[in-house]
C-alpha cells in the first residue's frame, strides 16, 4: 500500500500524517508513506487544497485533517 500526505508541511499537514500513522499502526498494515511538498506534484493531484491523502493513487480528502475514523475506513476500502 502507498499513501501519500500531500501538503507543504503546514500544521494541518503534520496532524494529518499523525492520524495516518495511528491508522496504520491500529490497522496492523504496512504501508509506504510520503510526503509529497512540491507545488507541482500536489497541483498534479488536482486537489484545490492541502492537505491531501491519496492511497493507492487514489485521493481520500483534501482541504482538512481527517479524522481518525476515515482514515481506518480508506485503510480499510484499500487492503
Amino acid at each position: 500500500m502507498e499513501i501519500k500526505i500531500l501538503g507543504p508541511g503546514c500544521k494541518k499537514c503534520t496532524e494529518t500524517e499523525k492520524v495516518v500513522q495511528k491508522a496504520l499502526e491500529e490497522l496492523d498494515v504496512n504501508a509506504e508513506v510520503e510526503k509529497v511538498e512540491e507545488a507541482d506534484k500536489i497541483a498534479s493531484y488536482n486537489i484545490l487544497m492541502t492537505p491531501g491523502v491519496v492511497i493507492n493513487g487514489k485521493v481520500k480528502v483534501f482541504g482538512k485533517v481527517p479524522k481518525h475514523k476515515d482514515i481506518v475506513r480508506y485503510i480499510q476500502e484499500e487492503v
